[in-house]
């Protein structure tokens, strides 16, 4: 079995998708306004989502992946990723045991 190692150090967040966002939007040579109306959101939740200050919603997450061409899939998992890593560090889980499956 081969093992897997990640691309990061464990140490380190990962991407929000707004980051990702904010990278690619000057590429279509629209505006952060145009991308959210062709999305169909508001310009409030676009700037939230690029800020980090809101979720990708699995909803949003099917619209970027048909304006960009990639799917929902992408834009989930990267959201869920960031999610984890915050989760695993900010939820005290130590009073929690674990259980082994008989």
């Amino acid at each position: 079995m081969t093992v897997h190692e990640p691309m990061r150090p464990i140490e380190r967040c990962p991407s929000h998708p707004g980051a990702l966002l904010e990278d690619i939007i000057p590429a279509t040579g629209k505006t952060k306004v145009e991308i959210a109306n062709l999305l169909g959101i508001s310009r409030q939740q676009l700037y939230d989502i690029i800020r980090e200050k809101k979720p990708v919603s699995p909803a949003v997450a099917a619209r970027l992946g048909k304006m960009f061409g990639d799917g929902a899939a992408i834009w989930l998992r990267m959201q869920a990723a960031f999610d984890a890593w915050h989760a695993e560090r900010e939820v005290d889980v130590s009073a929690i045991p674990t259980l082994k499956v008989a």
